[in-house]
C-alpha cells in the first residue's frame, strides 16, 4: 500500500510529505485547494506524463516520490521488475520517484536505481487503482472484467491454461507433421533420383582419399618410367653389375682363406651383393608399385571426378555421400510412415481439444451462474446509492474458435443500463461521471475483491449527493477500507466522518505566493472540517454538534 508521498515544487505545493496507513484516508477542503494537485503528483510516480506545466512557478525542476509496503510484494511488481533487471530484498519499500524539469523532460527511478517511465506504467495497475469523473482504468476497462467475475466465481483458470497449452502444442505437432509430410511428398520424386544416382555410384568411406593416393602414385609412375626402365637395362642380365657382384664374390671365397685382409674383403663384398640384391628388389617393387597403367589411371581419375561432382551437388565432403544416402533412405522412409505419424497426432490432437473444450464449457457455464448472482448482488447495493433506476448485466458471451485462449472461451464485460427498458451498455459510456463512481463502488463492495491494486482511490465518488445516500456512500467505503488502503477524495461530510484518518488541504497566499498545504487532522480538527463541511464558510455551534453526531454515528 502506499504509505509516504513526497512532494516538490508541484504547481502550488511548494514541498510536503505525506504519510498514509490502512483502512480509509478521507482528503477533504474548499473547492479549488488543490486536491487535483495531489492526484496530479500521485500519477507522476505512476507513470502519467510529465507537463512541464506541473513545475512550480520559479523552480527550476519538481519531485515526487512515493513509497508502497507490502507483506509480500505482488508476482506481478516482481515480475515486472525482475524483467527489468531491478532487484528488491525481502521486506524492503518500493520507492518510486519522479522528477521533471521545468524546460521539459523526466527521469524516473526505483530503489535509486534508473526506470522507464513504460515500467513505472506497467507498475501502475498493481499499486494504485483510481476511480475518478474521468476514469478510463479499473472496473470501467472491459480487459479486467472477465479476471474479475472468475475471482468472483471462484474459478481456478489455472487448470484450463494448462489445458490451452497442452491443445496448442499438439496442435503445433500435428501442423509441422503435416508440413514436413507435405513437403517430402512434393520431394518424393527428387529424393528417389537422387538416391538412385547415389546408389549407382555407391560411395564407399575413405575411398576419395585411396583414390587420390593411386592417381597420384601412378601419375609419379608416369613420371618416372623412363628412368626405372633404365635401371631395370642395368640390373638385368648377365653383365649386370650385381652378377658382376656374385663373380667376384665367388672367385674371392676360393683365395680368402690365404690372407685375413681377403677374408675381411670377401665380407664386405657379401655385403655389397646382400645389398645390391636389397636394392635390385626394391626397384622390382617400385616398378610395380608406380606402374602406370594409362586405363586403370583413367578410370581412377574418372571416378574421382564422379564421387567430386556428385558431392557439390548434394553441398557436402565426399566422405559424407554414404550418409547423405542414408538421410535420403530416412527420408523416404518417413514418407512411407507419415500418415500413420500423422494419425497419432490427429489423435493427440483431438484430445487435448476435447479436453480443454470441455473445462471451457465448464467455466463459461460457472461464469454464467457467478455473472447472475453477481447481478444481484449490485442490485442490492444500487439503490442506496440512488441508483434505484439502473441495473448491471454481467454479459458473458461466446467467442469464435479462433479467439478462444488460456482465458477460455469467453468475453466477459459488465453492462449497466441507468433506465427503466433501457438498452444496456458498456460502464463509461452511459454513465455519467457521478453515477460511474458509483456504480463502480456497488460494483466493487459487491464482488469483495481481493485481488486488485494495493491501493484503491475515490476521487469525489460522492459529487451531486448528499443525506442518506452520502452516507451510504461513505459506510461502503469503509466497508471496502477495511481490509487494506482506500483514500477518498470528499466533499461529502458523511463520507468524511467515516475515515480512519481525515487530511484537509487548503491554499493560503501572502500577496505574492499562494500555496496548497496538507494537513493531518486530530480529533478536534475533524470534528471542526467536518463542520465547515456541513455550514459553508462560516461555522456554526449547530454544525459542529451535528459534526459530534455523525463522528459519534460511525
Amino acid at each position: 500500500m502506499l504509505t509516504r508521498l513526497s512532494i516538490r515544487n508541484i504547481v502550488l505545493i511548494e514541498a510536503l510529505d505525506l504519510e498514509f496507513g490502512r483502512g480509509l484516508g478521507v482528503l477533504t477542503g474548499e473547492t479549488g485547494a488543490g486536491k487535483s494537485i495531489l492526484l496530479d503528483a500521485l500519477g507522476l510516480v505512476l507513470g502519467n506524463r510529465a507537463e512541464s506545466a506541473l513545475v512550480r512557478a520559479g523552480a527550476e525542476k519538481a519531485a515526487v516520490t512515493g513509497t508502497f509496503e507490502f507483506a509480500a510484494l505482488p508476482a506481478a511488481v516482481a515480475e515486472a521488475l525482475d524483467d527489468a533487471g531491478l532487484e528488491l530484498e525481502p521486506g524492503e519499500p518500493l520507492l518510486i520517484r519522479r522528477q521533471l524539469k521545468a524546460d521539459g523532460g523526466s527521469k524516473a527511478w526505483i530503489n535509486d536505481q534508473p526506470a522507464g517511465v513504460a515500467l513505472l506504467r506497467e507498475l501502475a495497475p498493481h499499486l494504485v487503482e483510481l476511480h475518478g469523473q474521468h476514469d478510463d482504468r479499473g472496473l470501467v476497462n472491459p480487459r479486467g472484467h472477465r479476471l474479475l467475475l472468475d475471482r468472483y466465481a471462484g474459478a481456478d483458470a489455472a487448470v484450463l491454461a494448462a489445458s490451452w497449452s497442452g491443445w496448442r502444442g499438439a496442435q503445433q505437432r500435428l501442423d509441422e507433421a503435416r508440413e514436413r509430410l507435405d513437403q517430402a511428398k512434393t520431394d518424393q520424386d527428387l529424393l528417389l533420383a537422387h538416391l538412385s544416382e547415389l546408389t549407382a555410384l555407391e560411395p564407399q568411406a575413405g575411398e576419395e582419399a585411396r583414390l587420390a593416393e593411386t592417381r597420384a602414385t601412378m601419375q609419379k609412375g608416369e613420371k618416372l618410367s623412363g628412368d626405372l626402365e633404365e635401371l631395370r637395362h642395368i640390373w638385368e642380365g648377365s653383365d649386370s653389375p650385381l652378377a658382376a657382384l656374385r663373380v667376384a664374390a665367388r672367385r674371392l671365397d676360393r683365395i680368402a682363406p690365404e690372407h685375413p685382409l681377403l677374408a675381411e674383403a670377401l665380407a664386405a663384398l657379401d655385403r655389397a651383393v646382400i645389398e645390391a640384391g636389397e636394392a635390385e628388389e626394391r626397384l622390382q617393387r617400385a616398378a610395380g608399385v608406380l606402374d602406370h597403367d594409362p586405363a586403370a589411371l583413367d578410370a581412377a581419375e574418372t571416378r574421382l571426378f564422379e564421387l567430386r561432382a556428385i558431392a557439390r551437388k548434394h553441398r557436402c565432403e565426399v566422405e559424407q555421400l554414404p550418409e547423405k544416402m542414408r538421410e535420403l533412405r530416412t527420408a523416404l522412409d518417413a514418407i512411407e510412415g507419415g500418415e500413420a505419424e500423422l494419425d497419432a497426432l490427429e489423435d493427440a490432437a483431438r484430445r487435448t481439444r476435447e479436453r480443454y473444450e470441455a473445462q471451457a464449457r465448464a467455466l463459461h457455464d460457472l461464469r454464467v451462474e457467478a455473472a447472475g448472482r453477481l447481478d444481484t448482488a449490485v442490485a442490492g447495493e444500487l439503490a442506496p446509492l440512488k441508483l434505484d433506476s439502473a441495473s448491471l448485466r454481467t454479459s458473458v458471451a461466446e467467442l469464435a474458435e479462433e479467439r478462444w485462449g488460456a482465458h477460455g472461451m469467453d468475453s466477459v464485460e459488465f453492462l449497466i443500463s441507468t433506465n427503466p427498458g433501457a438498452e444496456h451498455a458498456p460502464l463509461g459510456k452511459i454513465a455519467s461521471g457521478g453515477e460511474l463512481s458509483r456504480f463502480i463502488l456497488a460494483l466493487k463492495v459487491a464482488l469483495a475483491e481481493q485481488g486488485g491494486a494495493a491501493t484503491v482511490i475515490f476521487d469525489e465518488i460522492d459529487r451531486g449527493v448528499g443525506g442518506a445516500v452520502a452516507s451510504a456512500i461513505g459506510e461502503r467505503l469503509a466497508r471496502l477500507a477495511s481490509g487494506g488502503q482506500l483514500l477518498a477524495v470528499t466533499h461529502s461530510p458523511q463520507v468524511a466522518a467515516r475515515g480512519t484518518t481525515h487530511y484537509m488541504i487548503a491554499k493560503s497566499s501572502d500577496g505574492t505566493v499562494t500555496r496548497t498545504s496538507v494537513a493531518r487532522l486530530d480529533e478536534a480538527g475533524r470534528q471542526e472540517e467536518i463542520a465547515r463541511m456541513l455550514s459553508g464558510a462560516e461555522v456554526t455551534p449547530e454544525a459542529r454538534a451535528q459534526a459530534d453526531r455523525l463522528l459519534e454515528g460511525v
